[in-house]
């Protein structure tokens, strides 16, 4: 059940990213990824101000990310919602998402940030050693050429995020280094 799991996720991903006939990149299947978290994720409902509200994907800073998430999530919806891609570049700006990329250049940017984000309902996801562990939800990390990601489960409960058992089964799991 989890392998028919793991292959329709990265099926629906990869068909995304090579839709355009190019070779799959690692900010390809980073964005196919990103798109297939929104699935699995429930956020607390302030985190949208309206039940049509879009699933708002921001990127800190420019990122290749960027174009290959707005090429995954062209006229793309989770129940009823629409996507929308934004760069940002201050809390203000970060405020205004539900999923948040923080691309390795921009953690120390992040750091600073980090305590003037809202509350609650931001999905941080990274591609640093240690992102996770310092408290962002999920982080990517290349294993053996192989993009895969790790949870921080106390991060996604701080943030009021209930993320499926389905997505949870498929990453390593790690806690905050202050909940230790």
């Amino acid at each position: 059940m989890v392998d028919r799991f793991i292959t329709a996720m990265f099926l629906a991903g990869w068909l995304a990213a090579t839709a355009s006939g190019q070779a799959l990149d690692e900010y390809q299947v980073k964005a196919a990824f990103v798109f297939n978290f929104a699935k699995f994720v429930e956020w607390p409902a302030p985190a949208f101000k309206t039940p049509n509200d879009p699933i708002v994907i921001c990127a800190i800073g420019h990122t290749p990310l960027g174009k290959a998430l707005e090429e995954v999530i062209h006229s793309k919806s989770i129940e009823g919602r629409a996507f929308a891609f934004r760069q940002v570049s201050d809390a203000e700006g970060a405020n205004a998402c539900q999923i948040l990329f923080v691309p390795a250049a921009e953690r120390k940017h992040f750091r600073s940030i980090c305590p003037s984000l809202k509350v609650t309902g931001i999905l941080s996801v990274g591609e640093t050693d240690g992102f996770a562990t310092d408290g962002g939800v999920i982080n990517f990390k290349l294993d053996d050429g192989r993009v895969r990601f790790e949870i921080n489960v106390d991060a996604a409960e701080r943030e009021q995020l209930h993320i499926s058992s389905k997505l949870l089964s498929l990453a390593q799991i790690v806690r905050s280094e202050k909940s230790r």
